[in-house]
């Protein structure tokens, strides 16, 4: 939830804006944006935003199938594999999408901006890039150890 004004001619024109992260931690996420003058219909526009914007992110047991690098804007989000136990290790931005899409074991590093917005857009463009072995056999069309 954030709070934002506008400036015009007569004074600032406060609105709000909300970013909300859905997911089923089953390997499921969605992230929405919604903005209006009260705090429950910027609420509204984001959930609605977010259920239309669903993803599903393949996963390796507790944790993510390979290290990768997403990026939104000047933010960058790296993300790597962690074994069983390790937890998620990473701010609240990105700790909220990994825990929505079930991730349990991560290790994260944040690079450039700290905007939420764009560090949460970063983290689910890394995650939307994951690929599963089979799938990267099917693409090269090679079979893989």
């Amino acid at each position: 939830m954030n709070r934002v004004a506008a400036t015009v001619k007569g004074g600032r024109r406060m609105s709000f804006s909300a970013l909300v992260v859905l997911g089923d931690k089953k390997g499921t996420v969605g992230v929405g944006f919604g903005k209006a003058k009260e705090v429950q219909g910027a609420l509204e526009k984001a959930f609605k935003d977010a259920r239309s914007k669903m993803h599903k992110i393949p996963l390796k047991g507790t944790t993510i199938c390979h290290e990768v690098l997403g990026a939104a804007g000047t933010a960058r989000m790296k993300m790597v594999p962690a074994s069983p136990g390790t937890g998620v290790i990473a701010g609240a931005s990105a700790r909220a999408v990994l825990e929505c899409v079930g991730v349990q074991d991560v290790l994260t590093k944040q690079y450039g901006s700290n905007n939420p917005l764009n560090v949460v857009k970063a983290t689910l463009e890394g995650l939307l890039r994951m690929r599963t072995k089979e799938q990267v056999e099917k693409l090269r069309g090679v079979t893989l150890a």
